[in-house]
């Protein structure tokens, strides 16, 4: 059975800093684009970054110069470096890779 579970969300202060980790079992990723979604209350989920296989990245503009997404196959497992965050950036993250969804983790920024 497969599986990605997150960690690493909590409370921060607007500014602050927080690394968010996705750590898959059941079955290897290292071949798979891995990405991170994040939904806000009230609203829609939307794409934040993903990797590929090779380490080619994408990110939403929004996020784009503060937030670092990389990976680590031996893990199998992804990661998002999150830096000088805003209150908007409030939301559940959610990790996914070939259509697999983990149950997500909460990031809260005060202001």
């Amino acid at each position: 059975q497969v599986h990605l579970v997150e960690s690493g969300g909590g409370l921060v202060q607007a500014g602050g800093s927080l690394r968010l980790s996705c750590t898959a079992s059941g079955r290897t990723f290292s071949w798979d684009t891995m990405g991170w979604f994040r939904q806000a209350p009230g609203k829609e989920r939307e794409f934040v970054a993903n990797i590929d296989w090779n380490g080619g990245t994408t990110y939403a503009d929004s996020v784009k110069g503060r937030f670092t997404i990389s990976r680590d196959n031996a893990k199998n497992a992804v990661y998002l470096q999150m830096n000088s965050l805003k209150p908007e950036d409030t939301a559940v993250y959610f990790c996914t890779s070939n259509s697999y969804w983990g149950q997500g983790t909460r990031v809260t920024v005060s202001s």
